[in-house]
């Protein structure tokens, strides 16, 4: 019961603060510098959360062939590059993560 509790109270304040943001805002246009800044949050978002766990996958950096993490890693790169959809490169990378995993 505890964990729900402490998902919905994420949620909460999650959408809290989202509101808050469209609320005070409104109608209200952003600086073209700051809207060209909040585009790169995303993306910056996104290396914070996957690179320690490509990187670092027992708590030490390992960056050798046998880290079927950066493999599969690799692999959703070339995949994200060349055909510019995430939703692909994720679903290789997920892909070639499970093959190498049952690999190796």
């Amino acid at each position: 019961m505890s964990y729900w509790l402490i998902i919905l109270g994420m949620v909460a304040v999650t959408y809290s603060v989202r509101l808050s943001v469209i609320v005070l805002l409104g109608d209200a246009t952003l600086p073209p510098r700051l809207s060209q800044a909040l585009r790169f949050v995303p993306p910056a978002a996104l290396t914070a959360i996957i690179f320690p766990a490509v990187l670092l996958p027992e708590g030490s950096l390992d960056i050798s062939p046998g880290n079927v993490r950066l493999l599969a890693a690799l692999v959703a790169g070339v995949v994200a590059w060349r055909s510019k959809s995430a939703l692909l490169a994720i679903g290789v990378g997920m892909a070639m993560l499970w093959l190498l995993q049952g690999i190796m």
